[in-house]
């Protein structure tokens, strides 16, 4: 989607539910940054204190990225960089992974 003529931004969401082995998540959060950065992507949330207002939050931690647009998020997660590091975080973490549209 695009707002007078520019991408929208895209924001992929993450929320851990379980860390299954942290010696394996570490290597992939050494590593992570890098590839987010060369797809013009950071880290807006990495993990860090959550308050509940409302509802429930069954979760351990939350992650959100920022992408200048979808396609750069989808380019990201797609490249060799990442895909080489992705099962890393697959078999280091239970939870969710999401990317979703910005609005302008």
């Amino acid at each position: 989607m695009k707002a007078q003529g520019k991408p929208m931004k895209a924001y992929v969401v993450v929320q851990q539910a379980k860390f299954l082995d942290r010696a394996r998540f570490d290597a992939y959060r050494k590593d992570v940054l890098a590839t987010v950065e060369a797809h013009g992507g950071r880290f807006l949330v990495r993990g860090g204190a959550v308050t509940v207002k409302e509802g429930e939050w069954p979760f351990e931690r939350l992650v959100m990225l920022e992408f200048p647009s979808r396609a750069a998020a989808e380019t990201w997660y797609g490249s060799p960089e990442y895909q080489k590091i992705l099962p890393l975080r697959l078999d280091s973490v239970e939870g969710n992974f999401l990317v979703v549209d910005g609005i302008e």
